[in-house]
């Protein structure tokens, strides 16, 4: 399956080979398990001020930045857009709800993926719409030695948050590779739909609600129902991609 899907993005991409120098990593959902409490907070904002919502809304749309979160809620409400006193207001409410609830949990399996990228001597680059501020304290005290504020890309780093590429287009950038010079591991549609449009080899980690096919229709090349399962298939896909480097 690995051999298959790779082959599948080469033909589609017209390329020859991966030959792999980074891993680019979503956050909520793959290195933290907070994507609970991100829905929980969405919806409790979004009650709040009469916003049309499900909870299966804010896992479809995550990776949006927040302001276009809010826009898209506006629209279907109301028929026209948020202003962009009332995105800052209603997004820092919703912050506020979800720094009192988010545990900030370790998804299992995180640091040791982190870990082995690095020890295979490749980058680890970091692709978030999250706007934190003290981000760095946080991905130090739980990855200590795996990012640096120079490979991170935030929500204050783009114009346009996913799905658009630009996010993985900058993290390319970041990490001074080419698209098929990495991989990237999303666990959101939006995150999917955003790497595969820059063109890179997409890999899927299911760990909320929404079904396999869901992320498997925005693109992932390959699908795992946690970050336990890829390390355990980790080997199996490392030579699987530096097999199309040996023909």
């Amino acid at each position: 399956m690995i051999k298959e899907a790779v082959q599948s993005y080469l033909q589609k991409n017209n390329l020859k080979a991966i030959d792999l120098k980074a891993v680019l990593f979503d956050m909520d959902g793959v290195l933290y398990d907070s994507m609970p409490y991100h829905a929980r907070a969405w919806k409790e904002i979004a009650d709040k001020y009469n916003l049309i919502s499900s909870p299966e809304d804010f896992y479809l749309m995550e990776g949006r930045t927040g302001g276009a979160t809010i826009d898209i809620l506006y629209h279907r409400t109301f028929g026209h857009g948020a202003t962009e006193e009332q995105k800052q207001l209603i997004y820092d409410e919703k912050a506020a709800l979800f720094s009192s609830y988010n545990e900030e949990a370790v998804m299992p399996g995180a640091f040791e993926m982190l870990r082995k990228v690095k020890d295979a001597g490749m980058q680890a680059i970091l692709v978030t719409g999250s706007g934190q501020y003290s981000l760095i304290d946080k991905l130090n005290g739980h990855f200590p030695g795996i990012f640096t504020i120079e490979k991170m890309v935030t929500a204050y780093d783009v114009k346009y948050g996913k799905p658009h590429p630009e996010p993985y287009l900058m993290g390319l950038e970041k990490a001074g590779v080419k698209a098929h010079e990495a991989i990237v591991v999303e666990n959101a549609p939006m995150g999917v739909e955003a790497a595969v449009a820059a063109g890179i080899f997409t890999i899927a980690v299911n760990t909320g609600p929404l079904s396999d096919s869901v992320l498997l229709d925005a693109g992932a090349g390959l699908l795992y129902p946690d970050m336990k399962s890829l390390i355990n298939d980790w080997n199996r896909l490392l030579a699987g991609l530096q097999s199309t480097n040996n023909g």
